[in-house]
């Protein structure tokens, strides 16, 4: 490709998105389906300039953005928490797909299809977007909610079902290789051997790469060497012929427990932020929509049903599993589209002849312009639930919200001397905090000592975002660097400027201009061990308590004027 093309196309698709996403942000409807229509715009198949006619290829470069959203979502997930799951994951996973996939496969039996076809088909179409699903919910703070991890435990077992059903693929066709040229002993030694490596390599090997390079201050290599982590656990998965989303969030898991994992997660998030804006607008330039219109009616009818009888399944499942019908509602809207691992089913399936060409453009239109409505589904959901729960209320009586107070939560920024003593009184006092510190040998010490002390730098602004710092009731900087204290401040009050900072700062020049940057109070480390030096002197000399209390707290009003002059001497 000539520069000038390429530079024409890149002009072309970072308009085009930019303008798409805050239209679509404006109108309430998400930044997914501005860029999914940005897609179809930018795409080969729509009247104007396009980027590339090379659209599979694109996308299959930007389901790495699946691969690190998937990674992402294991941080956070430790073994113990998906272990709770296992009934969600296991029980109403399993049988979303088998009722939903016999559903519609009886469904597509009435179009003349066979029997074990049409079940293929039906199996492929139960199966969910992770990717969209996944970014929704991250993207409206929902990814912990109640109908956030069990949309979550049903995908997961989505993801699992790939391998099975990649499997039958090669068997239903006369002219591919029988995946039974493999032993089933060597496939099943294979997939054992491909998880131990990634579980050595998570458990072992990875934390002590990435703590003798925190040591060096080796920011480059440590985000190379984590991305080398994600994308070789993906990798082995793939090769054992399992999803190479389920390597990452594998490895994700991993590190869940490590205290690394918020320096991790602000390292990756720009990244798979990028890429999954990629690779939604991929699948709008997938998107043909003249094929698709050759039989419009039936298209329309094919998305109708599919969409339905996942809502209609999903919803039924949902309550059986004692969910809350508001709870099974929005489960059933956020998964009722196809998913983008039909993608690669259905193109397995028309590369070994299983299927037509007629059918596998339908199954992509199809995969295609359901998760083109998943924002529109989602809104709708919302709409219905707010319904729900304004007629609870008028039958109960009730109308205060479910969600209680938000607990108190502090940031502090470095764990020495100063940063343990913040972090003994806030524990004492039974306030949460968590803390970030660039010396690994630190954050140990604040393990051993029980508190939840990160590595992390804290005026790195991903990390800042990554943890949340716009629900935090305080941010406290011990760190004994003015140069940091000074961008994490910087950073806080321009994208946070709600939240209170207060700042350890040596002298009375350094407080000046950590308050210039933003900080809510900084202290001067000198004059305050004098102060409180003088303090203990008045009071040996018999001057009453409340005197020196009177002058202690009149000096800090004033910003220390009273001392200021023989601060400046010294």
């Amino acid at each position: 490709m000539h520069l000038d093309t390429f530079l024409f196309s890149a002009l072309l698709l970072l308009l085009v998105t930019s303008v798409a996403v805050a239209l679509f942000k404006h109108l309430g409807l998400g930044s997914v389906l501005g860029l999914l229509v940005a897609g179809i715009i930018v795409g080969p198949y729509s009247p104007g300039p396009y980027v590339t006619e090379h659209v599979e290829d694109v996308r299959h470069f930007t389901e790495l953005g699946v691969v690190l959203l998937l990674f992402l979502i294991g941080l956070e997930m430790n073994p113990g928490r998906l272990w709770a799951m296992r009934r969600e994951v296991f029980g109403l996973g399993s049988l979303q797909i088998l009722l939903s996939g016999l559903v519609i496969a009886l469904y597509f039996s009435f179009f003349e299809y066979d029997l074990t076809l049409a079940l293929l088909i039906g199996l492929t179409f139960a199966l969910s977007s992770t990717a969209f699903v996944l970014q929704i919910l991250q993207e409206r703070g929902e990814i912990t909610s109640r109908h956030g991890m069990t949309a979550f435990s049903i995908l997961l077992m989505q993801d699992l079902a790939i391998v099975p059903l990649l499997a039958v693929v090669p068997i239903l066709s006369d002219t591919g290789r029988l995946s039974a040229e493999v032993p089933l002993w060597e496939q099943i030694a294979i997939v054992i051997g491909m998880i131990l490596i990634v579980w050595g390599m998570g458990r072992y090997l990875l934390p002590y790469a990435l703590n003798q390079l925190a040591k060096q201050g080796n920011r480059e290599g440590f985000l190379l060497v984590v991305m080398l982590a994600v994308f070789l656990s993906a990798w082995a998965m793939d090769q054992a012929g399992l999803s190479m989303a389920l390597g990452a969030f594998v490895m994700g898991m991993l590190f869940s427990g490590s205290s690394y994992r918020m320096q991790i997660q602000a390292f990756i998030e720009p990244y798979k932020g990028l890429l999954m804006s990629l690779f939604f607008v991929a699948v709008g330039m997938s998107i043909d929509f003249a094929s698709l219109f050759q039989e419009p009616l039936t298209f329309l009818q094919h998305i109708v049903a599919i969409v339905a009888i996942k809502l209609l399944v999903l919803f039924l499942l949902a309550l059986a599993f004692g969910v809350t019908r508001d709870t099974a509602m929005k489960i059933s809207f956020y998964l009722a589209q196809g998913g983008e691992f039909g993608f690669v089913l259905f193109g397995s399936a028309v590369t070994l002849q299983v299927i037509d060409d007629q059918t596998f453009i339908m199954a992509v239109g199809v995969i295609s312009v359901t998760m083109l409505i998943t924002p529109l589904l989602v809104r709708l959901s919302d709409i219905f639930s707010h319904r729900l729960e304004n007629i609870s209320h008028r039958m109960t009586g009730d109308g205060a919200g479910e969600e209680g107070e938000v607990s108190r939560r502090v940031i502090i920024g470095g764990y020495g001397r100063v940063g343990h003593t913040v972090a003994v009184l806030l524990h004492t006092s039974g306030v949460p905090f968590v803390v970030f510190d660039t010396r690994p040998d630190r954050v140990a010490q604040g393990k051993k000592d029980g508190f939840p002390v990160y590595y992390g730098d804290i005026s790195h602004s991903d990390l800042l975002d990554a943890v949340d710092v716009g629900r935090a009731s305080l941010v406290v900087l011990t760190i004994d660097n003015g140069p940091i204290a000074l961008r994490a401040i910087s950073h806080i009050r321009n994208t946070f400027p709600h939240v209170p900072v207060i700042s350890r700062a040596r002298d009375l020049e350094a407080c000046g201009h950590l308050i210039s940057a933003g900080a809510t109070h900084a202290f001067p480390e000198i004059l305050e061990s004098s102060l409180r030096l003088g303090a203990i002197a008045l009071q040996m000399l018999d001057v009453p308590r409340d005197d020196v209390d009177l002058l202690m707290r009149g000096v800090r009003n004033d910003n220390y004027d009273l001392v200021k002059d023989d601060a400046n001497k010294r």
